[in-house]
């Protein structure tokens, strides 16, 4: 985690509390040194902000790490819709690997 860049994220973020980009940049910021707080700013992405497709791969992958599992997955499904629906191949094809990875490892 890059203690600056964090910092000056937050900053941004007192001005435009609901750009999208700002709270997935904070949560990829926390990421594996503070789940938790990345998991509450993917939440608050996946919940206020459903359309903005950034947040799902990484997003489902953390709460798969911490071992929830179903919610990764549904996370997953979301996901794939949102980027079939915004035509978005790349991420769409990257979103479908990471999906198909997942349930080799997780899924009964």
């Amino acid at each position: 985690m890059n203690i600056k860049r964090l910092q000056e994220l937050l900053k941004f973020l007192e001005k435009e509390p609901n750009d999208p980009f700002l709270l997935y940049a904070i949560a990829t910021e926390y990421g594996e040194e503070n789940p938790e707080k990345a998991t509450s700013y993917y939440d608050t992405l996946l919940n206020e902000h459903p359309d903005y497709s950034a947040t799902y791969y990484h997003a489902a992958a953390l709460f798969a790490e911490m071992g929830e599992i179903d919610k990764a997955k549904a996370i997953y499904e979301k996901g794939i819709i949102i980027c079939e629906q915004q035509r978005e191949t790349k991420a769409l094809s990257e979103l479908k690997n990471a999906y198909q990875n997942f349930l080799f490892e997780y899924d009964d």
